[in-house]
C-alpha cells in the first residue's frame, strides 16, 4: 500500500486537526516549543478542526491549523509543499491578521494575546543551515525583546540532517515522519512516542480509505497545477522583463551615445576654436609688424607664421 504524503496540507490537517487527534497536535506542538526552549502546553483548543466540508479544490478552504492555549495564546500552523517565493512577507501578513483580529470594537490593546506562527516548509527559505529557526522582535544591540507577542517558527524539512538518526527523542522523529521517511523505520521512530504512533496509524488508515485517497489526489493535482501556473507566469514575466530590459538598454545606449557625441563634439569644437583664435591673433600681430616696416624673417621669428601666411595678409 502506498502511503499518502503527510506534507500535502489536506492530509496534514486530517492528521493533526481532527478532534479525535487533539493529543497528536498537542504532542507535536510541545516537541516544537520545547525544541525552541519554551515550556510545554497542557492543553490546546482547535479553532478550525477538520471537517468533511473542507473541499480540497476550494481555494477558500483553509488547511492551516488554528489553535488556542489555556491562557489564550493563539497558534497558527501552516504546511507549505511548494515554494511561493513570498514566505517571509506572507507569514508576517497572516500573523498580523491573526493578532489584530483579536481586538473587537472598543477593545483594549492590553487584551491582545501572543500569536505564534509555525511554518513547516518542504523547501529552503532562510540563509542558514538550521532545520528549526525561531524569530522574535528584538532590539538590535542589546537583543532585548520589545514584546513577547510575536513568535514565528520555520521548520525546513530539506535541512533535516541526512542521515538523521531514527529513534532520537524530540522533534526529529516527527520531522522524519512528515518528510516521508521510509516506513520500515517507523517502529524505531514511534517507540517512545504514543502520539507519533497515533499519527502514523491515522496516515495508514487514510491511505486505505478510498474517499480520502480521492480527495488527496484531487488536492495534490490542485497544488501541482497551481505551482505550474505560478512557475509559468514567473518564466513568462522573466522573458518579458528580459526583452523590455534589452529594448530599454538599446534606447539608453543610443541616448548615452548621442549625449557622449555632443560632449565630444563640444570638446573638439572648443579645441578647434581655440586653435583658430590663436592663429587669427598671430596674423593680426604680423599685420601690425608689417605696417611698422619690420622685415619678413623677424616677423616669422616673432609670430611663428610661415612666409606664405605672412605674405597672404
Amino acid at each position: 500500500m502506498e502511503l499518502l504524503d503527510p506534507r500535502v496540507d489536506f492530509v496534514f490537517k486530517r492528521i493533526f486537526a481532527s478532534e479525535s487527534n487533539k493529543d497528536v497536535l498537542l504532542a507535536f506542538l510541545n516537541r516544537i516549543l520545547m525544541d525552541a526552549g519554551d515550556a510545554p502546553l497542557n492543553e490546546v483548543v482547535l479553532l478550525n478542526p477538520y471537517t468533511d466540508k473542507d473541499d480540497p479544490l476550494d481555494k477558500q478552504s483553509i488547511f492551516d491549523i488554528w489553535a488556542k492555549t489555556e491562557d489564550g495564546k493563539l497558534i497558527n500552523i501552516e504546511m507549505q509543499l511548494f515554494n511561493r517565493y513570498d514566505m517571509e512577507k506572507r507569514t508576517l501578513y497572516y500573523w498580523s491578521k491573526r493578532y489584530s483580529g483579536q481586538l473587537q470594537t472598543g477593545g483594549r490593546y492590553t487584551d491582545l494575546k501572543k500569536c505564534v506562527t509555525i511554518n513547516i516548509l518542504n523547501y529552503k527559505v532562510l540563509p542558514n543551515e538550521h532545520t528549526h529557526s525561531v524569530f522574535h522582535l528584538r532590539e538590535d544591540i542589546s537583543g532585548s525583546r520589545l514584546t513577547d507577542d510575536i513568535e514565528i517558527h520555520f521548520l525546513e524539512l530539506p535541512k533535516l540532517n541526512q542521515p538523521a538518526v531514527p529513534g532520537e527523542s524530540g522533534l526529529v522523529n516527527w520531522l522524519l515522519f512528515l518528510k516521508g521517511s521510509d516506513n520500515s523505520n517507523w517502529e524505531v521512530l514511534r517507540m517512545n512516542e504514543p502520539a507519533l504512533r497515533k499519527a502514523m496509524e491515522t496516515l495508514e488508515f487514510l491511505s486505505q480509505d478510498s474517499e480520502a485517497r480521492r480527495k488527496y489526489e484531487d488536492r495534490q493535482k490542485f497544488l501541482h497545477d497551481e505551482a505550474s501556473q505560478r512557475d509559468g507566469a514567473q518564466r513568462e514575466g522573466f522573458a518579458k522583463g528580459m526583452q523590455e530590459g534589452k529594448q530599454e538598454g538599446i534606447k539608453e545606449g543610443i541616448k548615452e551615445g548621442i549625449k557622449e557625441g555632443i560632449k565630444e563634439g563640444k570638446k573638439e569644437g572648443k579645441k578647434e576654436g581655440k586653435k583658430e583664435g590663436l592663429k587669427e591673433g598671430k596674423l593680426e600681430v604680423a599685420k601690425n609688424l608689417l605696417a611698422m616696416g619690420l622685415d619678413l624673417s623677424s616677423i616669422q621669428a616673432a609670430t611663428g607664421l610661415t612666409e606664405e601666411e605672412i605674405q597672404s595678409i
